[in-house]
C-alpha cells in the first residue's frame, strides 16, 4: 500500500508542552471508508529519525495507522536528535531525566490519537526499539494496547528509567493484565547493553508470572535494526526476517476480530 506522513501537536498534561505524534498511515483511494487497525512505534534515544520514520512506514504499507511520538519534548523540540556524540550523549540523559510518569502519559495520548484517527478502528499494538521497546512494554499495561512487540529494549532488565526512582514494571509485572497480549521480545545475542544476565532476568520473569511470551535472540548487536549510522551493526537480512515475525503478531492479534479471547487450560497432550 501506498503511505502518507502527517503530524499532530497534542497538548500534555504534565509538561504543559505538546507532543508532537507523527502520523503514517495506508492510502487507498478507491476505500474511502476503509479501517485499519494502529500501531504506536516509540523510538530510540533519537526521537524520530529517518530509519525510525522508515520502519513505521514499512508497517504502514502492510495496513496500519502508525503513530510515532516525540518523547523528548519535555526537554527538546520534535526533531531527531544527531546520530553523532552529541545527539548520543543528550539522549541518554534524557532519557533519564524524564520522569516515568510522563513517559506513560506519551503513551497515553499516542494511544488516544490512534483511536480517535478516521481511518483507525481501534485495535491497538505497540512496538519499539531500544528505548522504545521499554516503552513499548510498558505500553501493554494499557488495557487499549493488544500486542506489544519489544526490539532490545535496553532499560527493562536493569529498572533504572526515570529521575532517581525505580520502574518496577518488570520486577512487579502484573501478569493478568499482560496475559494474551502476543508479546514478543527480541534481543541480539552479542548486544552489549542488554547483557545475557539481563535478557535472562527479562525471560524468567516473564515466563515464571504466566506471560504470554515469544523470545528470540539472534546472532547480533545493539540497533541491528538502524540502516543508517548503526556503527557498522545493521543486519538487513535478520531485520527482514524478524520484521515478518513481529507482523505476525500484529496480524494475528489486531489485524484480525477473533472475537472474544477464551484461555485454555490444561496439559498439554503429547502425540507424535
Amino acid at each position: 500500500m501506498l503511505i502518507t506522513k502527517s503530524f499532530v501537536d497534542v497538548p500534555h498534561s504534565l509538561t504543559g508542552k505538546p507532543m508532537r505524534v507523527f502520523i503514517i498511515e495506508p492510502v487507498l483511494p478507491e476505500y474511502p471508508d476503509a479501517k485499519f487497525p494502529g500501531v504506536v512505534v516509540f523510538s530510540e534515544i533519537y526521537q524520530v529519525t529517518g530509519p525510525v520514520e522508515r520502519f513505521a512506514g514499512q508497517i504502514a504499507s502492510q495496513g496500519y495507522v502508525v503513530a510515532a511520538p516525540s518523547v523528548y519534548h519535555d526537554f527538546y523540540p520534535p526533531e531527531a536528535l544527531p546520530y553523532d556524540d552529541a545527539g548520543t550523549d543528550l539522549g541518554n540523559k534524557y532519557k533519564i531525566d524524564k520522569e516515568i510518569k510522563s513517559y506513560d502519559e506519551d503513551r497515553k495520548l499516542s494511544v488516544d490519537v490512534l483511536i480517535a484517527h478516521s481511518k483507525c478502528n481501534g485495535r491497538i499494538a505497540a512496538t519499539g526499539m531500544c528505548l522504545g521497546g521499554h516503552l513499548a512494554f510498558r505500553a501493554a499495561f494499557d488495557p487499549r494496547v493488544l500486542a506489544t512487540v519489544c526490539w532490545f529494549a535496553t532499560d527493562i532488565h536493569s529498572a533504572t528509567l526515570g529521575k532517581g526512582k525505580q520502574d518496577d514494571s518488570l520486577i512487579k509485572v502484573r501478569a493478568g493484565e499482560l496475559k494474551g497480549k502476543g508479546e514478543l521480545m527480541i534481543f541480539g545475542k552479542q548486544d552489549t547493553h542488554v547483557p545475557r544476565e539481563g535478557r535472562d532476568l527479562i525471560r524468567k520473569t516473564l515466563e515464571d508470572a504466566g506471560v504470554t511470551l515469544s523470545f528470540i535472540e539472534v546472532q547480533a548487536q545493539h540497533a541491528f535494526v538502524r540502516d543508517e549510522q548503526s556503527k557498522g551493526r545493521w543486519d538487513a537480512a535478520l531485520t527482514r526476517n524478524l520484521f515478518g515475525f513481529m507482523m505476525e503478531v500484529f496480524e494475528r492479534t489486531v489485524g484480525r476480530d477473533l472475537g472474544r479471547r477464551v484461555p485454555q487450560s490444561g496439559e498439554i497432550e503429547h502425540v507424535c
